[in-house]
């Protein structure tokens, strides 16, 4: 049986991941510059406190992965997907995210500032304490998320899916909402930072 690949502190430069099936492989402290992984897979990888530089995720598929630390910058994944995947206190920067296929997993404490989120279905998804200040989340579905104390300042959130998702510490009134579905908490929530004394025993 072949070893997972392992790197730490290892600089890739140009290279060419296409289809690749990168496993359980194990990254740490490594930059990866305009690295090609279209279409490549990873089951159970690590890259920690790993940098990417430009590069292509696209239609690239991910399983039980993690993602802790990582700074993104300029990287497309494209059609990619996202399943069960780690990706705590990761930061993207100027990425494309869209289409993108998630199911599950924690995205506890990511930046994703000013980004286009549009459309995504983030079911489920533990998004507490993350950044989305200035994003585009129109019609993405948030449904049963967690996202206490996440910062939504200037975050678009028309017609997206809040309903069942958890709320603690949230200022929804910094968010630009416009028909976003919320459910009975939600719409309390809201009413509640609006300045109103909500009687839901009436």
């Amino acid at each position: 049986m072949t070893e997972p690949q392992t790197a730490d502190g290892e600089h890739f430069r140009g290279e060419d991941w296409y289809g690749d099936d990168l496993g359980a492989a194990r990254f740490t402290d490594c930059t990866f510059t305009d690295v090609d992984l279209t279409e490549a897979t990873t089951t159970g990888a690590t890259f920690e406190r790993c940098t990417f530089h430009g590069g292509r995720f696209n239609a690239s598929v991910h399983t039980a992965s993690a993602f802790v630390a990582c700074d993104f910058r300029r990287t497309s994944f494209f059609d990619a997907t996202l399943d069960g995947c780690k990706l705590v206190g990761t930061v993207f920067t100027e990425c494309t995210l869209r289409p993108l296929t998630v199911t599950g997993g924690s995205w506890l404490g990511v930046t994703i500032r000013g980004a286009n989120l549009s459309r995504l279905d983030l079911t489920g998804v533990d998004l507490r304490e993350a950044d989305l200040s200035m994003s585009d989340l129109t019609l993405t579905t948030l449904a049963r998320a967690r996202l206490d104390r996440a910062t939504l300042r200037d975050t678009v959130l028309d017609r997206a899916d809040l309903r069942g998702a958890s709320l603690d510490g949230v200022d929804l009134s910094a968010a630009t909402l416009k028909k976003t579905k919320l459910d009975l908490a939600g719409a309390v929530l809201l009413a509640e930072l609006h300045g109103a004394d909500v009687d839901t025993a009436s």
